[in-house]
């Protein structure tokens, strides 16, 4: 195939998974909805810029090792799963004491609803930039999606590593597109939120679906 053809069908298919709701969407809806929108924009630019370096490390040729060593993949999966376990379970936690105390509304840093109003508790950009990054490089799969799928749009006539890093570039632009629809869709959320069942329920739903995730992860799924 030719390069416009290439880079054509790879943003179609990478646009296809960047609309399939999964770990990032949650984490993201989850940040800009308790107002939080400078740290939901950090965890935005954390999972792109993780994408970008598991692009690059692909292009480069350095991630082949999650492909041809098993002890390699096996311990970045292991590690992806508890960190996604930790998480999650640090929210289902956090949630049920906040029931238990009567109302405190506190979890995993998060403000209170009163907090959410003025914004304050927002732990602001490079919070979410470690989140968002720590998240991403911890996820083989997008490490093995790479190493897998991409070498199939380089035409052979192309260079390896521009061709790679503009495939890379089609899919962090899709994926700060769909993150914007994502933060401004979180705003009308704030309401609700300021319901102390309401932020339970986020947080169970959200922490549920992260160790999800992470125990999907760990069984090799």
């Amino acid at each position: 195939m030719d390069t416009a053809t290439a880079v054509w069908t790879f943003a179609l298919v990478v646009g296809l998974l960047t609309l399939t709701p999964g770990l990032d969407t949650a984490l993201i809806l989850r940040t800009a909805a308790l107002g939080r929108r400078r740290e939901a924009w950090g965890v935005v630019l954390g999972i792109q810029a993780g994408t970008l370096l598991w692009g690059t490390a692909s292009s480069l040729g350095v991630s082949e090792l999650l492909k041809t060593s098993q002890t390699a993949y096996t311990v970045l999966r292991i590690a992806g799963a508890a960190y996604l376990v930790w998480m999650g379970a640090r929210m289902l936690r956090g949630s049920l004491k906040r029931n238990a105390g009567g109302g405190a509304d506190s979890v995993d840093g998060a403000p209170g609803a009163a907090a959410v109003l003025g914004g304050a508790g927002d732990r602001g950009v490079p919070a979410g930039l470690r989140r968002g990054v720590t998240t991403n490089l911890l996820n083989p799969k997008i490490g093995v999606f790479y190493v897998a799928v991409l070498p199939q749009f380089i035409p052979a006539h192309a260079p390896h590593l521009a061709m790679g890093l503009l495939l890379t570039g089609v899919h962090v632009l899709e994926g700060l597109v769909w993150s914007t629809v994502l933060v401004a869709f979180a705003g009308v959320l704030r309401g609700w939120l300021q319901r102390p069942v309401a932020r339970r329920v986020l947080d169970r739903v959200t922490g549920a679906v992260i160790v999800a995730f992470g125990l999907r992860l760990a069984i090799g799924d």
